[in-house]
């Protein structure tokens, strides 16, 4: 897939900053115009996160959310503490492209060149109210169809009517007004399977386009004063979560310019990177000693070229003795990068430097780091075989005879699923264990099929456990409050033993 955003400007000159862990793109809002248009030019799916301090701030205790902000293919600086922490972390952000502004700029956008709109979310009231207001506004633009479902639980919501509405109504922008994290995370369950070229989560957006909640003047928005007019509106409401924010913000983005900012003085004359060995599949390539804005900037012209025929790519770490924000933005954009292509990228040996920094923005386990190469041809083999076959069986008289294991998403559920509810639906089967110790991550999609496959085996009276569940799977779980229905006592049993 293009990397839009790389082809308005390339990446070596304005690298992302990774901000407690979430790579944000260094973009204008007439840039990310730019980018979404030829998102739908390219006709492929494509999410775009306009994230603020609440976001960043869920995402520490929540897997999923964190995973769906590392994976964005745009993500925007939707809030000025965040533009201020870009500044204090050496790669400062143009400017903030909030997504109340965002929207009526690509709505007169849309306008212009007969883009199909979709407005997903907001009370019915909302959703009509601001149809109608779009349409006094812009009278060519197109408005494909409007759906407000239910309030209900993300599981639980009717996933197939308003997939069924959405695909029938055929849009080129989806705007999804759910509320953070619900609407990122519905986002990434459908993106794929709906083909709309890009879908967005857009918050308070819809109520904002029918004038039934008030954006702040446009004084207080230029001296960055716009959270004072919101909270004065909801204080019941916004209070506690805006308290909490500062705190958790304040604290982690203070430790991250600490480490990774603050030693970045005296810094010597910028080295480059440097293959090393290459083979037919993948390549080996050693990074300098210091990763920083500097060296991405003169690097990453050589970087994007080393990885543009989609092999496997392990990189060296143990020489780099430095790494700030945006060194791991560019480790960010080489995963996302090399994982599009259905690549694995491994980290060799990192240093205690680099680490420290992953950990710093719970990032470790995005990557797959090995202490040397023969380790990294042992991984690269086992993610292979995890893709071909994401649900195994060990044998029939095995204790836990079938294994899901590498990531359960949206983008094998389809094959899962299949696997799954044939052993169920066993006649010989009267119980049924299922090992999660193999699943690295899982998303609401893999929960719904968990979900999926109790109440089946319910049905069929089966008695299905689940098992061994590794801690991002669990934080899923415990997340979506399913413990009790998916790891009753009797399955907490088996994974204590």
């Amino acid at each position: 897939m293009i990397d839009p955003v790389q082809a308005e400007r390339p990446h070596y000159a304005n690298p992302p900053v990774a901000i407690l862990g979430v790579p944000f793109d260094n973009v204008t809002a007439a840039e990310t115009i730019s980018a979404i248009e030829r998102m739908v030019e390219s006709r492929q799916p494509h999410y775009l996160v306009t994230a603020n301090v609440d976001f960043l701030v869920q995402a520490q205790e929540d897997v999923e959310l964190r995973r769906i902000l590392f994976d964005a293919h745009l993500v925007l600086c939707d809030g000025t503490p965040l533009f201020w922490a870009s500044r204090l972390l050496g790669n400062p952000l143009p400017e903030r492209v909030a997504g109340a502004d965002l929207v009526p700029l690509l709505l007169r956008v849309a306008a212009e060149k007969k883009y199909r709109v979709f407005l997903l979310g907001a009370t019915p009231e909302s959703a009509v109210q601001a149809v109608e207001n779009l349409k006094k506004r812009h009278p060519s633009l197109i408005i494909a169809d409007h759906y407000s479902p239910p309030f209900n639980k993300l599981l639980e919501m009717d996933h197939e009517k308003i997939k069924q509405r959405i695909v029938a109504a055929k849009p080129d922008l989806l705007f999804v007004s759910l509320g953070c994290p619900k609407q990122e995370k519905w986002i990434a369950m459908h993106y794929r399977s709906l083909g709309v070229p890009v879908s967005a989560g857009v918050g308070a957006t819809i109520d904002f386009l029918a004038g039934r909640v008030k954006r702040a003047p446009r004084w207080m928005q230029r001296i960055c004063a716009e959270w004072i007019y919101r909270l004065a509106q909801e204080p019941r409401r916004l209070f506690s979560r805006y308290m909490k924010d500062l705190w958790v913000f304040g604290r982690k983005i203070s430790a991250q310019w600490w480490q990774l900012q603050l030693r970045a003085h005296h810094r010597p004359s910028v080295q480059r990177s440097a293959p090393i060995r290459a083979q037919e599949n993948w390549q080996w390539l050693k990074l300098p000693e210091r990763l920083d804005l500097a060296a991405v900037r003169e690097d990453g012209r050589l970087v994007d070229q080393a990885l543009a025929d989609g092999r496997h790519c392990l990189l060296e770490m143990g020489p780099v003795k430095f790494i700030d924000s945006t060194g791991v933005g560019l480790l960010i954009r080489l995963q996302k990068k090399v994982r599009a292509t259905g690549r694995q990228l491994v980290l060799l040996a990192p240093s205690p430097e680099v680490q420290r920094a992953l950990e710093l923005m719970q990032l470790q386990n995005f990557f797959d780091c090995t202490p040397d190469f023969a380790t990294a041809q042992h991984l690269i083999a086992a993610r292979e075989r995890e893709q071909n076959a994401v649900v195994r069986l060990r044998s029939p008289a095995a204790v836990n005879p079938v294994l899901w294991q590498g990531e359960i998403t949206a983008a094998n559920a389809t094959e899962v699923w299949s696997t799954t509810e044939t052993h169920i639906n066993s006649k010989q089967r009267r119980q049924l264990v299922i090992d999660l110790s193999g699943v690295r991550f899982m998303d609401s999609t893999g929960l719904g099929l968990m979900v999926r496959a109790k109440k089946l085996a319910q049905l069929k009276q089966v008695k299905l456990q689940f098992t061994h569940p590794q801690p991002a799977v669990q934080n899923v779980i415990q997340l979506a409050r399913l413990e009790e229905f998916l790891m009753p006592a009797e399955s907490r049993a088996v994974l204590v033993n």
